[in-house]
């Protein structure tokens, strides 16, 4: 594949099928080939582009590479599982294709990490049959948001402008 703005309609055909197919399930891969696109007919690729961000999310595949970023204390499923029922219910979601970075954003603008990290830091199974203490749930909550909120912004990092149709 060529690096200028236009590509041949070989290459897009095989961008097109790889999305369709998920062979590209990693965010890096996937905003390299949105970037691509950014450049061509939105009507061509705009539905396997949106497709492919849905099934990034759905199977898991974001949570995996969260949990990458989170080896000491792995990222809640439940936070994120909550940030996409946010998004589902939000009438300005219809914003952008990408799903993945609706939800990320979500996470972020409700402060969603918090909220999780205090939950999660209160389990009884953080503490080993022991009983927390308040400052010990509290120290914990710290630990949970410090490397979720610093997972979260790398993974924000990959656009340098929101994928969306308002510019917002």
């Amino acid at each position: 594949m060529n690096s200028s703005k236009t590509i041949s309609k070989t290459d897009k055909d095989q961008l097109i099928r790889s999305l369709r197919t998920h062979r590209v399930n990693t965010l890096t891969e996937l905003r390299r080939i949105e970037k691509i696109f950014a450049y061509l007919d939105q009507s061509e690729v705009l539905e396997p582009m949106t497709s492919a961000w849905a099934h990034y999310v759905n199977s898991n595949n974001l949570l995996s590479e969260l949990r990458g970023l989170t080896r000491n204390y792995p990222f809640s499923s439940e936070c994120l599982d909550e940030a996409k029922w946010k998004v589902i219910e939000d009438p300005a979601s219809t914003r952008s294709w990408n799903y993945c970075w609706l939800v990320l954003v979500k996470i972020q603008n409700e402060q969603l990490i918090t909220k999780h990290a205090r939950s999660q830091a209160a389990l009884p199974k953080q503490w080993g049959g022991r009983n927390a203490t308040s400052a010990g749930i509290n120290q914990l909550a710290d630990a949970f948001t410090a490397e979720w909120t610093w997972a979260l912004g790398q993974m924000l990092r990959h656009w340098e402008s929101p994928p969306t149709t308002t510019g917002y």
